[in-house]
């Protein structure tokens, strides 16, 4: 026997359709769609380079050019505005079919032919096994960076990006969507943040004492935390989910920040349009 009570109970629609109209006034309404696929033909940009970087200034996209800086990787940049729809040209949707970026086209890919990447992990995967570089060769250290990879892929990632839509995009008029959004996801954020922690309280980093992908991976999104996701009313993630208590977690990410590799990377695809902001920097003038 059912106890529902459709008096006091929310109660779904027989379809999620009749529900669409309900996320209007999120940041990205406009191009939410429960369809994949190319909505514009249009190529994507090409440089001169081994390597073609299509990317955006966020968390999932530093991953990448993080990496990028590390190696010295010869790369052109290229800005994907997702809020203008970019993703869904055809020329991004043939690299990428799931239309979110990073997205990449390496030009010697294995037998020396270009083969298109996706999903940020496996192309900073991809890189650092091509190159050697970043992933310790000890098997056990080796399984340690990819267990700290895939959890940033799994969890860390996800809910902080499901945290900060409810806190910082989601329509302002949604009171209670977003107290029950902004609370459930940002509860897991610091759990997550806790086990972070917790573990470079007794590691220097992720794999231990070696620098690796799994640093440049999760990196971003804790970063994020602590510098992104600022309300209009003015309270940041930071204060919100009282990130500086994450003692171990602050240094560690201090210390990669003070990079400059990490630096550049941090800059890549920019808002701004740039695709390398230091290279665009304006010469220093000296008055006549």
């Amino acid at each position: 026997m059912s106890t529902f009570d459709s008096a006091t109970e929310w109660k779904p629609p027989a379809k999620i359709e009749e529900l669409f109209a309900a996320t209007a006034g999120n940041k990205f309404a406009a191009i939410n769609s429960p369809v994949a696929g190319a909505r514009e033909e249009r190529e994507l940009p090409e440089g001169t380079a081994p390597v073609q970087l299509y990317s955006l200034f966020t968390p999932n996209g530093q991953k990448v050019s993080i990496l990028f800086e590390e190696l010295e990787l010869e790369y052109d940049a290229h800005v994907i505005n997702i809020g203008k729809g970019d993703q869904f040209t055809s020329g991004f949707v043939k690299v990428n079919p799931n239309s979110k970026i990073p997205a990449c086209v390496d030009k010697d890919g294995p037998n020396g032919k270009a083969i298109h990447l996706f999903e940020s992990a496996s192309i900073v995967q991809y890189f650092a096994e091509k190159h050697g570089k970043f992933i310790p060769t000890d098997p056990a250290k080796r399984q340690e960076c990819f267990n700290w990879v895939y959890w940033q892929m799994g969890g860390f990632g996800p809910f902080c990006g499901q945290f900060g839509h409810f806190f910082v995009y989601a329509p302002a008029d949604k009171f209670e969507a977003r107290d029950y959004g902004a609370s459930r996801y940002g509860m897991e954020v610091q759990r997550l943040c806790s086990v972070l922690d917790q573990h470079l309280a007794k590691n220097e980093f992720l794999a231990g004492d070696e620098y690796s992908i799994a640093d440049m991976v999760v990196f971003p999104w804790f970063h994020q935390l602590l510098t992104g996701y600022n309300h209009t009313s003015g309270v940041t993630a930071a204060q919100f989910l009282s990130i500086d208590k994450y003692t171990h977690a602050v240094a560690w990410a201090q210390k990669l920040k003070a990079r400059p590799q990490v630096q550049r990377g941090l800059q890549v695809c920019h808002f701004n349009g740039q695709g390398k902001p230091w290279l665009a920097a304006p010469a220093a003038t000296t008055d006549a």
